[in-house]
């Protein structure tokens, strides 16, 4: 019998009633093993509805309630690792320890959320005239929605909701319909923490149900991370209807290797940034820029690693590279390298005929890697979102830094050298909002903000840290003045002498 995924609303699972569903299959056999619910607008309204009188008491609750129920949340998420983790891998595909690593990043998130007390202090300002006090506070801004893609089912929710909550507000998830299971997991763990009714929602579906949460009047604030594309709409529509958006596109990350770089080490970087979780992740590096005569030697050495990544099955514990999440999403991936030898480009690794034996029907791709790339090929120009790296030569430093600035995208970008001075350089020059010094994935930590530049978000907030904060409540300034005591009424007596 066929797994059936449904909503959670207003603490608990409810069956879908639009009579749509969608399929979720296992990426490593290609085969439907659960079927998710489509929400109609009724339903994402009953959501926001939920959401909607949740805050009424939620909005209102002590900080102290609110971290002591993301506390044991925290404890029920530490301890459910594995079983979150094995429903990541049968949905997306990603091997075991890359489905731990994202549960881990996402935890990182609820220890902030945990700690939340310090970002919310507020600021006090005495005597700024007589018997003036002026003061700062942030205060929640009532039913908020996130809207998260299929790469990070786990991880990027938690990016989003455990400070939403944490700040006093409500919460709607409309997670990928491509995994969903893991987003109905943790809204059990924070029902067994604790958390009131309504305050964690899940609605799944498509554009019906984006669309109706850009639109619903109740919702005041829409997170999203996912393609640039739908970035650009869910932040025009959001804001079009009044409400607060920080929506995270793509990317194309580059990485700039100069002469007196650490070669094995650059390679090692390359290997596991362009091809972990078979590069479909927004911070991913796909292209390689390398600077000088290194170019040849650096290649050889990529070539060399990537040949030996096992790839199989995400359960199989030898296996380092699982399938991609669909076979149309493999397909269009494989376009890009039949198409590169047209468009100039070196196929040093093609790996768009890779087969597992066992799971012939699978959404296999091997690893591809791309030498000489002209920056007019689609494989440079486009978000890939698969394992395929390109490799670009310059001959200076500036031309690196001129070509990666170029670029629309402005995630993430790292450079590799011994040269703190060119490494200093790099840093205040390069136009992207993450920047790693021998580091290829520069993801902050949780109380640093993740975002980047130019057409990788819209919008004026990072994600988590403190921009995460500052998204999730407004400000409110109060000034006050109070009467001396010694002023009161006659016949009021507060032990006070009177000054007159």
């Amino acid at each position: 019998m066929t797994k059936i995924v449904n909503h959670w609303i207003g603490g608990k699972s409810v069956d879908g009633t639009s009579g749509t569903y969608g399929p979720v299959t296992d990426p490593a056999t290609g085969a439907v093993t659960t079927k998710v619910a489509f929400a109609s607008v009724d339903e994402v309204d009953a959501a926001v509805a939920a959401a909607e009188d949740a805050y009424l008491s939620w909005g209102q609750s002590s900080l102290a309630r609110r971290t002591e129920i993301l506390f044991r949340f925290r404890a029920l998420l530490d301890a459910n690792r594995d079983a979150i983790a094995e429903l990541i891998t049968a949905e997306h595909g990603k091997v075991h320890s890359d489905a731990l690593g994202e549960v881990a990043r996402g935890l990182e998130i609820v220890d902030l959320a945990c700690g939340i007390s310090v970002q919310l202090k507020g600021e006090l300002s005495t005597q700024v005239a007589s018997r003036v006090d002026v003061s700062s506070i942030r205060q929640p801004l009532g039913v908020v929605a996130g809207i998260t893609p299929f790469n990070f089912p786990a991880m990027v929710p938690m990016w989003m909701f455990p400070i939403a909550i944490a700040c006093g507000n409500t919460f709607v998830l409309k997670p990928s319909e491509k995994d969903p299971s893991a987003s109905i997991k943790i809204a059990e763990l924070l029902a067994e923490a604790g958390l009131p009714d309504g305050v964690f929602n899940v609605v799944h579906g498509d554009k019906v149900a984006v669309d109706r949460l850009l639109e619903h009047p109740d919702v005041k604030a829409v997170s999203f991370v996912g393609s640039t594309p739908i970035a650009r709409y869910i932040h025009t529509t959001a804001s079009a209807n009044g409400k607060r958006v920080q929506a995270l596109g793509g990317a194309k990350n580059h990485m700039l290797v100069l002469p007196d770089a650490d070669l094995d080490a650059a390679a090692d970087a390359a290997v596991s940034a362009a091809y972990g979780s078979a590069g479909e992740r927004c911070m991913a590096i796909s292209a390689v820029v390398a600077v000088g005569a290194i170019g040849d030697e650096l290649v050889a050495k990529i070539r060399e690693r990537a040949e030996k990544i096992k790839i199989g099955p995400g359960n199989d514990p030898t296996s380092e590279m699982g399938p991609l999440i669909t076979a149309v999403h493999r397909d269009k991936v494989a376009s890009y390298v039949t198409g590169a030898a047209a468009e100039g480009a070196e196929v040093v690794l093609d790996g768009t005929g890779h087969t597992v034996e066992g799971f012939e029907d699978g959404h296999w791709i091997g690893i591809s890697l791309l030498d000489k790339v002209p920056t007019t090929a689609k494989a440079y120009t486009d978000e890939i979102f698969g394992p395929v790296l390109c490799v670009l030569r310059v001959d200076t430093y500036e031309e690196g830094v001129a070509l990666i600035n170029a670029s629309p995208f402005g995630n993430g970008t790292a450079i590799f050298t011994r040269d703190g001075g060119a490494a200093r350089r790099f840093q205040l020059e390069i136009e992207a909002g993450m920047v790693g010094v021998n580091v290829p994935i520069p993801v902050p930590v949780g109380y640093h903000s993740f975002g980047g530049w130019k057409d990788s978000l819209f919008g004026d907030h990072h994600i988590y840290g403190n921009d995460g904060t500052h998204f999730y409540t407004r400000g409110k300034v109060v000034t006050t003045r109070w009467p001396d005591p010694a002023d009161a009424p006659a016949g009021v007596d507060l032990g006070f002498p009177r000054n007159h």
